[in-house]
């Protein structure tokens, strides 16, 4: 497969990474293709946890080009936070190549988001405070500096300083403190200095790769409901993280990829506000979270959990035109006596058939569930379907009948090779 696009197929955190640094293998290159520093995604490698929010997770094998698309926004100083951290861990970051187009996050971005969440009152959405949202506001209404611009160190100074100097007004305005123009010059003129050696042309590159017949994996950040369009808006982030967002954030075209993996773990989370139909407030959802560690990589906040959702993964499926799923945590539910799966909704009594497309119904919904007996048993060390109880593979077995496609990769564990092929 040319192409394959990784999805997360429900609010995020779905261990996306996990799945990625398994299939890197078979991939030349890996490529972020949108969002920012507000996604965390974490590999564990014999032991050794990388938390990482910019780098491709392919970083950790050698043979990977590691490629930041032109769909991201860009923090510079955390990019070379996670690169020195990368670096004097033993990984060579020298293969990294960021696109020219990409756009760049600087701190009028990070206060602009601060005073807007404040003005929310208790209606926050619960973002990340990280400037994504200000700088994918900009990149829309086309001030944005980007990634290319610093290849000219005295047109980016110049750049920097008019946007600083205009920004700072509007955070005066806003009553937010202003800020240092000449110091944030300074600063992302050295910034600028040490990303040039790492900045192309990423269009060209990938279309070279693949004219060379080179596998390429397209890596999402966030996931399907977070999609700035297709999400539970306005509790979304600022791009599009579905399969559709793939070619726009990296310049491939539509009949380029050939496979798409969506990854669902085994029971659902989100981070921050938003409608949640399966969620639970009660002890099996403070075991979900215990057990799963369910804390974010990036904000350390607790996330809410509740039973797998079938219905988002039906809707996952249509949006992204998933050909497989990859199903991760699915030890997490080792030690429960009963498992729920949502099969369907209710509103206003009538079942549902499709998800709904507002979110004020989503927030209304009553689940439907099907409930199947725990496997009171230890996954981890399992490695063959054949291995699995009984219980487990009846888990799965109705995740593809309610979804509509195949499970190919079912997570046990955190280390690496934890996971195993599901032969259906």
């Amino acid at each position: 497969m040319p192409v394959t696009v990784v999805v997360g197929a429900q609010w995020g955190d779905e261990g996306k990474a996990k799945v990625i640094d398994l299939l890197a293998k078979e991939h030349s290159y890996v490529v972020r293709y949108q969002g920012g520093h507000n996604a965390g995604h974490t590999v564990v490698v014999g032991g050794e946890r990388y938390a990482l929010q910019l780098v491709p997770s392919g970083i950790l094998y050698e043979h990977v080009v590691p490629v930041i698309a032109n769909g991201v926004v860009v923090d510079l100083p955390t990019l070379f936070d996670e690169i020195d951290m990368l670096e004097a861990r033993g990984v060579s970051c020298a293969q990294l190549r960021i696109s020219s187009r990409a756009h760049l996050i600087f701190p009028w971005h990070q206060a602009h988001d601060a005073i807007a969440e404040a003005m929310r009152g208790d209606d926050k959405i619960g973002t990340t405070l990280k400037g994504i949202g200000p700088a994918y506001a900009d990149k829309a209404r086309r001030v944005g500096v980007r990634v290319g611009d610093v290849l000219d160190a005295e047109r980016f100074a110049r750049l920097v300083r008019e946007r600083a100097v205009a920004e700072n007004t509007l955070i005066e305005q806003a009553g937010g403190e202003p800020l240092d123009v000449d110091e944030i010059v300074a600063r992302f003129g050295e910034l600028g200095a040490r990303v040039a050696p790492f900045v192309g042309d990423t269009v060209g590159l990938l279309h070279g790769a693949l004219a060379r017949g080179a596998h390429v994996l397209l890596e999402g950040a966030q996931a399907t409901f977070l999609d700035l369009d297709h999400g539970t808006y306005p509790y979304v982030t600022s791009s599009n993280p579905t399969a559709g967002g793939a070619c726009a954030g990296t310049g491939l075209g539509p009949r380029d990829i050939d496979r798409i993996v969506g990854i669902t773990k085994a029971y659902t989370t989100r981070v921050g506000a938003g409608p949640f139909p399966t969620e639970l407030f009660d002890a099996d959802g403070d075991s979900l979270v215990d057990v799963g560690r369910e804390y974010g990589t990036v904000t350390g906040r607790r996330r809410r959990a509740g039973w797998l959702d079938c219905v988002m993964l039906r809707q996952a499926v249509r949006l992204n035109s998933l050909t497989e799923l990859a199903l991760t945590k699915l030890d997490i539910l080792d030690g429960f006596e009963t498992i729920k799966i949502c099969t369907g909704y209710r509103l206003d009594g009538e079942l549902l058939e499709h998800y709904p497309d507002r979110s004020e119904l989503i927030a209304e919904v009553e689940p439907v569930y099907e409930t199947i007996p725990g496997w009171g048993s230890v996954l981890s060390d399992k490695r063959e379907p054949g291995q699995l109880p009984p219980e487990a593979k009846r888990f799965i077995e109705i995740v593809e009948q309610q979804v509509g496609v195949p499970v190919k990769v079912v997570g046990v564990g955190a280390e690496r090779d934890d996971y195993l092929v599901w032969a259906s």
